[in-house]
Formats: structure tokens, sequence, C-alpha cells
């Protein structure tokens, strides 16, 4: 069973000279969920709408669940489950007869108890023989969701999936996608809403103008970064500071004012620091570490790559 559920090979679409997306490359785990953020216009639909096969490719290369697009369209596709524009389904069927009409399309028999699995898997199980007109947009797009894992894909790809919905829709949203990815399916969510996304994702890639500039672990679902800014509330800063820079030159003060004093460091050395301000009788009164939200680093990231 392959690692990776997508591969994203130099993906490139142009439009006569203009490159709409100009060679992005990137994977999807197997149980992660992966976002594509960046603002309006940056090419993450058209990102998306390529793996889909819902628009040619100029260049570059898909392999979903190890099946090549160009070489194995089927095998792909079989191990695609997609929402890319708000879910529509039978308004005046229920819930359970909009899916029944779903399997049938499907290219391998589902069986019926599936139909109740995804049902509860994105709760919705209480509400699954009703008409689809009483739904409200939350339980629609779970609607949605379960339609599309309904032949067991391997990846699931959600554009812009929590437009539209309230903070309680938006965060149950949220949970049931952490259920699918601890099932084992990997998934591909896009959206400009990066409160959102730091709060859904394991890892997220910056798209701007077209092109991949950067990808890293969201560090509020993953691991601690290794360096850190610390915030050391103390008596004397000047003292404090003579401290650092005497005994731990590699620790950087980033900041200092009347009582506080902001230190880059790494989480075994903060130890370190506080130990030798209480030697040099240096009061310590609090530390705190300072968290960077997606939106600090999404900007520091976009800076970065403008020069400014």
């Amino acid at each position: 069973m392959a690692e990776n559920v997508l591969e994203v090979k130099s993906l490139t679409k142009r439009i006569r000279q203009t490159a709409i997306v100009d060679d992005v490359s990137f994977e999807v785990k197997r149980g992660e969920i992966f976002g594509l953020l960046g603002p309006n216009g940056a090419g993450k639909t058209t990102i998306i709408r390529m793996i889909a096969s819902l628009i040619n490719r100029t260049d570059g290369r898909v392999l979903i669940n190890g099946h090549d697009l160009d070489q194995d369209f089927e095998g792909a596709m079989s191990n695609l489950g997609a929402i890319v524009e708000n879910p529509e389904f039978y308004k005046y069927m229920s819930g359970r007869k909009n899916l029944i009409h779903y399997a049938r399309m499907a290219a391998n028999p589902i069986p019926p108890e599936r139909l109740d699995e995804v049902a509860e898997l994105v709760k919705l199980d209480h509400a699954i023989e009703k008409k689809v007109k009483t739904y409200s947009l939350g339980m629609r797009q779970r609607l949605g969701v379960a339609q599309a894992i309904l032949h067991k894909p391997a990846l699931l790809i959600l554009d812009e999936p929590t437009n539209g919905l309230d903070p309680q829709g938006i965060k149950e949203f949220r949970m049931y996608l952490r259920e699918l990815a601890d099932e084992g399916i990997g998934v591909l969510v896009s959206s400009h809403l990066l409160a959102e996304m730091q709060l859904m994702c394991d890892r997220f890639a910056v798209i701007e103008k077209g092109k991949l500039i950067h990808i890293e672990n969201n560090q509020m679902q993953g691991e601690e970064e290794e360096f850190r800014e610390i915030v050391f509330a103390v008596k004397d800063v000047l003292a404090a500071a003579k401290v650092v820079r005497e005994a731990y030159p590699d620790a950087a003060i980033l900041k200092q004012d009347v009582q506080m004093i902001t230190i880059r460091t790494t989480k075994e050395q903060s130890a370190e620091i506080v130990r030798a301000f209480v030697q040099a009788n240096v009061d310590v009164y609090e530390m705190s570490v300072v968290k960077k939200s997606l939106e600090d680093r999404f900007f520091e990231i976009t800076k970065q790559e403008v020069g400014v």
C-alpha cells in the first residue's frame, strides 16, 4: 500500500502564454490532511481541477494512490473522491435515496450497508431518511462528503469546503474530516480561511500567482519547532540580557523592554537560561512561548517571497 495517496509532479497550466499554474509539485500522505493556502485567484482551484481531470494539464504528472492519470485513468479515478463546488442533490429525495442514486453510478458495486456506514461517519445517520430540502447547508456539505467517499477512495479533495458554513458547522466539518483521516483517507483541502486551516491541516502549501512557494508542517497539529521565541518576565532586564549574551551567545535576543525580554532559543536551552538567571540573582516572574498563528506564517512566507 503506497504511503502517498497523491503525487503531483511539475503540474503546469498555461493559457496562451500565461502560466496559470507553474511547475507545482507536492504529495499527500495516507491519513493526512494537506492544505492548499493562497488568496483568491492564486491557482488553487485550477490545481484541484487538473488533479480531478476536470480540465486538461499543459504539463506534469498526477499519481493517485500510485495510479498515473495518463497511464491508468480508471485506476486513478477509482481512488479519488472530490467536491470541487457546492454539492448538488435531488432536494425532493431523502439523503439515503440520493446516496443510492450515486451508488448505482459507481464503477464497482456498493453494498447497502456502506450507505449506513458513511452516513454514520459524517454524522448524518439521524437525518439520512429526511428529504434533502430540510437539510442545513452544513448537512448538505456532509452529505456531499458521504457521496464522495461511498466507493472508499484513498484520496478526498475538497475545494473551499467551509464556504457559507456558520461557526458550529465549520467546527463539526473539521471534526469529521479528522475522523476520515484517522480512517486512512488522505485529504487535500483548499481554502483562503487561514484560521480554520490551522485547526484542520497537518501540513500546508502556500500558492501564490500559480507558484508553490512553500510547504510546511502545521505546528499546531505536528511536532514543536526546534527553536521557539520565549518571553521572560524578569525584575532586571539589563542583567538578564547580560547573562544571555555572556553565557548563551547563540541565543538571539529579539526584543526587550522594561520587564520583558524575548529570546529565540531551544526548549532545552530555555531551561538552562532560567537556571542561569536564578544563579545571577535575576528574579524570573514568568515565561511563555510565543505561538505563531498560520496567518503569521503565511504573511512571513509571502513577504519573503516578494522581498518585502
